[in-house]
Parts: structure tokens; C-alpha cells; sequence
């Protein structure tokens, strides 16, 4: 597969419509990504165990966010994948 046809696979699902559960799951990884871009941006110096957290909340809280959007509803989406799996010899 062509680098261009993955990433509009990828565009694809991110419009795709998400479940309820996941949308606050987003939020929640916004949230965790803000609150650990914030303890990162501080502008008093912080214990260094205080700085690692921070950067462990933010990227866990934008891994969140990301998997949570690129979650969907849609089995046409499921059913092409593994269509071009099968199709790839996968």
C-alpha cells in the first residue's frame, strides 16, 4: 500500500462518527494532555519526580485522545480493512 492511500484510510476514520464512550474517553485524554502540558510549562521550578509525571500524563493523555477518536462505529471501514488484508495475503 501506497503511504497516500494509508493516510486517507487513516483521515477516513478519524471523520468517521465515534461511540459516546469514546468521546468522553477523549476529553478525559485532552484533559490528562493539558493538566501534564501544564505541570511541563510551569514557570516555578518543580521536583523532578513532579516534571517526569507530567510528561507520563501528557503523553498518555494525547495516546488517549488520539486511539479514542480513531475508534468508529462504522463496519464498512472494519469490513474494507480486512478485506485489503486478505486481498494483501496478510
Amino acid at each position: 500500500m501506497t503511504k497516500n492511500v494509508i493516510m486517507k484510510k487513516i483521515i477516513t476514520r478519524a471523520k468517521a462518527p465515534t461511540p459516546k464512550f469514546f468521546k468522553v474517553l477523549r476529553t478525559v485524554g485532552l484533559a490528562l494532555a493539558a493538566v501534564g502540558g501544564t505541570i511541563l510549562a510551569a514557570p516555578i521550578a518543580l521536583p523532578a519526580i513532579v516534571t517526569t509525571i507530567g510528561g507520563y500524563v501528557a503523553v498518555a493523555g494525547g495516546v488517549l485522545s488520539a486511539a479514542s477518536q480513531l475508534t468508529t462505529t462504522d463496519d464498512s471501514i472494519l469490513r474494507q480493512a480486512q478485506e485489503d488484508k486478505i486481498g494483501n495475503g496478510q
